[in-house]
């Protein structure tokens, strides 16, 4: 597991100096790839557990750093400008990662996106953009999501009831994927929340009792269903 610089495949439109954290199966491959994309709060400890979860189950998992070129603080609101808008540096960042998992002599060439939370947005907006399977997970909607999920490939989403901040949100996925003759599998977990998929909380300490309130944080019940769904769906789409 190692931190790498993608800077030589980001383009004029993406973050100059691009990172990731790289977390690579044992074995001599290939492996299939898969970007991660991370929550709100960067690329903490928490996306680098995820991203060697994956890794563990034979997955090449490449979690790329959108605060590359200034932390969260200053990246922060031009990348939820880009969730808003469907395009700008966000969306050539996730390219540049995803290229880079594909000339990795470790690649066996195909590739998956997998997002929570915010970069749960992020996943389902770059379903249709050159990859082979998608995981969504408690990531907002997009405002007209049917023209944003138009040639996306095949998508497995994880959401939880007890998420006040995406009420409905399943089950708008679940019909605009339906009508769109999409390949998906979409599940809310009843005892779940926002987070859910998160092994502790996260977020600043005094923050924490709010976040419970609303339904923030993880769920070690409903969590191994929810990862079980995920490395099905990618095995189903990414292995030889």
């Amino acid at each position: 597991m190692t931190h790498v610089d993608l800077s030589g495949t980001a383009t004029a439109a993406g973050s100059k100096n691009l990172r990731g954290y790289l977390a690579t199966p044992t074995g001599t491959g290939p492996f299939p790839g898969v970007v991660m994309i991370h929550e709100a709060f960067g690329l903490t400890d928490q996306i680098r557990r995820h991203a060697d979860r994956l890794a563990a189950a034979g997955y090449l998992t490449l979690a790329v750093d959108l605060y590359s070129d200034g932390g969260p603080r200053r990246c922060l609101i031009g990348t939820m400008k880009s969730m808003m808008t469907g395009e700008g540096r966000v969306f050539a960042d996730i390219a540049a990662a995803r290229s880079w998992l594909q000339a990795s002599q470790l690649s066996n060439g195909r590739t998956g996106v997998i997002g929570f939370c915010m970069g749960g947005g992020f996943a389902l907006l770059a379903a249709n953009d050159g990859f082979d399977a998608a995981s969504v997970n408690y990531g907002r909607l997009p405002r007209d999501l049917q023209p944003a999920l138009r040639g996306a490939c095949p998508l497995v989403a994880n959401y939880g009831t007890q998420d006040r901040t995406l009420r409905g949100a399943a089950a708008r996925l679940e019909s605009a994927l339906a009508v769109g003759g999409i390949e998906h599998d979409v599940k809310e977990f009843p005892t779940a929340g926002h987070s859910f998929l998160n092994d502790q909380e996260e977020g600043p300490r005094a923050l924490r009792p709010l976040a419970r309130v609303m339904g923030i944080g993880p769920d070690p019940a409903a969590a191994p269903e929810a990862w079980r769904r995920i490395e099905e769906h990618f095995a189903r789409h990414l292995r030889d």
